[in-house]
């Protein structure tokens, strides 16, 4: 708040005795600079909630606003976070669709993809072991099975059992939807709508819910 607006909030007298070199005038002037760091904070508040331009360590915080906590579990508080702060700005870009597909094999694909950068994660559900699913890992993402498990366990229903393996027989990764250049469909994939930095493919219409059996 400006000296002249707090100025213009006292008492006329207080008003005439605050002139230049006066004590009054000095202490409307701190106030004037202890007020500036807060209302250039303010004047700018919505950064702080947007996924791509809130300051890095306040990432992890909204991951917690879009129920993606269980990505940066640790044991201890000053613990480094297990994958690199785009990844959890991609996730928190994304609350809204997680949370819309969560239970889902799309939902938990997406989120395996946007928390560790690689696709090509396959979920199968055994003919003989109703409510389970077998998640197998892409070679790419074989050293991030912890945040692998942990995903998987917070985006399964919860009347299903899940086993996570790798999957050393995986082809090749299809080229990264980050990449510059035109954007590029897959089979059966519809094409990847760009939203914030990240890109994720939406379900094609033959997958209405892909809700396990």
């Amino acid at each position: 708040m400006r000296r002249t607006a707090i100025e213009r909030l006292l008492p006329a007298a207080y008003q005439r005795a605050a002139g230049p070199g006066s004590v009054l005038g000095a202490l409307l002037d701190v106030m004037e600079a202890l007020h500036a760091p807060d209302e250039a904070v303010l004047a700018d508040v919505d950064a702080l909630f947007a996924p791509y331009r809130t300051p890095d360590g306040f990432v992890a915080y909204l991951t917690r606003w879009v129920a993606m906590d269980h990505v940066v579990a640790a044991p201890r508080a000053d613990a480094p976070l297990p994958l690199p702060v785009g990844r959890l700005r991609d996730l928190v870009a994304h609350g809204a669709l997680l949370a819309r597909w969560r239970g889902t094999p799309y939902g938990m694909r997406t989120a395996l993809e946007l928390a560790t950068g690689v696709t090509g994660f396959v979920l199968e559900e055994p003919a003989d072991r109703p409510f389970h699913v077998v998640v197998r890992v892409p070679p790419a993402a074989a050293d991030r099975l912890a945040l692998v498990t942990r995903i998987v366990e917070a985006e399964k229903p919860a009347a299903v059992t899940v086993e996570v393996t790798t999957d050393p027989a995986a082809g090749p990764e299809p080229p990264d939807a980050d990449a510059d250049g035109p954007e590029g469909t897959a089979t059966g994939v519809a094409p990847v709508p760009a939203v914030g930095r990240a890109r994720v493919p939406f379900p094609t219409q033959d997958q209405p819910s892909e809700e396990p059996s």
